[in-house]
């Protein structure tokens, strides 16, 4: 007999705060002890990062599987043997509707809307098994909350959840909710790409990776059924989708099918053919000295951010030019012997802190014909035995108008409804877990 894969079981679930408190537990399958979020901080504690923190993390009793989201870790407790990446993506599904609905997912917004999380999770999982996600069902549900809200449940003693099911929970499209209207109506698409990259202290990309996002925002009346293709879609790799995307009609015709949720949601992500490393739009040169025999205790760093002549970077025949590189920003960690640090910037501001050792350079705008280089320097003070290798330094830039694969939409064409909307489309590719080694 062929054996039914199970479904995926989570027995707790523990909302970690960045000091370790736990901020919300909600169990499902019997009460798992806190002393496992204690063992799972000490997993923390033991890596410098929070990248580096392993997603899955085992006790005697459970497997702790987690994600982090605005400074907080999002941790399932299971005992059984069940599939992490369904549990990593409900992870981080849970995390996408907290932001939908408080606007953040960090602890202020959590212990401030405690009673509307709750009331989401309640709703979201059924005795351990994922069941509504969809933003569109949950808001039908459960009222976002609101000044007027609150008043109103203060005045009337109301709760903010909805007594009936909403229309699309027994529906063939529990994504969209019925009966949608918009005097004028409107669909947004953001396509996003991200580019991963490791690169040397001598400027050579020693690895890459590219990924890419599709987000729309749509406004769009009644039942709306849309087509979207690409001109050049063999550039785009290992897809995934909204479940509103009908699959087999992608397979087939390349053809992206689907009938919109309402609101901003993602259609889809996929990965970017890239045949060489992808040559990254600025350049990043740290010198760093540590202390030797003749100047004992001290050390002293120095770091120049430029733009390149030439990229991989793809710009649309209509904005040709110099792509503008935009909110660039450096993350320095420093070693744990460095004591303090004196820094100082040409260009921008440059925090340091002392508690974590890091430096954050704020430079903003680069243009290939600026007056002056953006250039730190400085100093650092070095207690005991310095250490052999300094961190890497993290890259944060954004390039508006511009894509590494260089799609770009070739129609998106509307049926089952008589209005013509307005179609807005714009490219962004800004930097993921961008590396200098110094």
């Amino acid at each position: 007999r062929e054996r039914k894969p199970r479904a995926a079981m989570i027995k707790s679930l523990f909302i970690v705060g960045a000091t370790g408190e736990v901020i919300i537990e909600r169990h499902w399958r019997g009460t798992t002890p806190r002393t496992v979020c204690d063992y799972f901080w000490d997993e923390v504690n033991r890596h410098d990062s929070v990248e580096e923190v392993p997603p899955i993390v085992h006790t005697s009793t459970y497997y702790l599987i987690s994600v982090h989201r605005d400074e907080c870790f999002l941790v399932g407790a299971v005992s059984r043997d069940v599939a992490p990446l369904l549990v990593m993506e409900f992870l981080h599904r849970v995390a996408d509707t907290f932001r939908d609905y408080f606007g953040a997912c960090d602890e202020a917004s959590l212990k401030d809307n405690f009673s509307t999380v709750y009331q989401l999770l309640e709703e979201m999982v059924d005795h351990g098994v994922p069941l509504t996600t969809e933003p569109n069902a949950l808001k039908a549900m459960i009222e976002p909350p609101s000044v007027m809200g609150r008043l109103q449940t203060m005045a009337t003693g109301k709760s903010a959840v909805s007594d009936v099911l909403p229309d699309g929970t027994i529906s063939s499209m529990p994504w969209r909710k019925a009966g949608v209207k918009y005097a004028q109506n409107d669909i947004y698409l953001d396509i996003v790409e991200e580019v991963d990259a490791i690169v040397d202290r001598n400027g050579q990309v020693v690895s890459s990776e590219v990924t890419g996002a599709v987000q729309a925002n749509s406004r769009l009346s009644g039942i709306p059924d849309l087509s979207l293709s690409f001109l050049d879609p063999d550039v785009i790799d290992d897809c995934s989708f909204h479940p509103c995307v009908r699959y087999n009609r992608f397979e087939r015709d390349r053809v992206v099918s689907f009938v919109p949720p309402d609101g901003a949601f993602e259609l889809m992500r996929y990965r970017v053919n890239t045949p060489l490393n992808v040559v990254p739009p600025l350049y990043v040169t740290p010198h760093v000295a540590v202390a030797d025999d003749k100047n004992a205790g001290h050390g002293r760093i120095s770091i120049q951010v430029g733009q390149k002549a030439t990229s991989s970077l793809v710009v649309p025949g209509a904005a040709k030019g110099q792509p503008q590189i935009e909110d660039v920003a450096l993350e320095i960690p420093f070693p744990r012997s460095v004591k303090t640090a004196t820094l100082t910037a040409t260009v921008g501001t440059v925090l340091y802190d002392e508690a974590s050792k890091v430096a954050k350079w704020s430079i903003g705008k680069l243009s290939l014909n600026a007056a002056k280089l953006p250039q730190l320097s400085g100093s650092m003070v070095i207690q005991g035995n310095p250490d052999a290798s300094f961190p890497a330094i993290q890259c944060h830039w954004k390039v508006p108008a511009a894509s590494v694969s260089g799609i770009q939409i070739a129609a998106l064409q509307l049926t089952n409804e008589r209005y013509r909307p307005y179609k807005g489309v714009r490219t962004i590719t800004k930097s993921g877990r961008f590396q200098v080694r110094a």
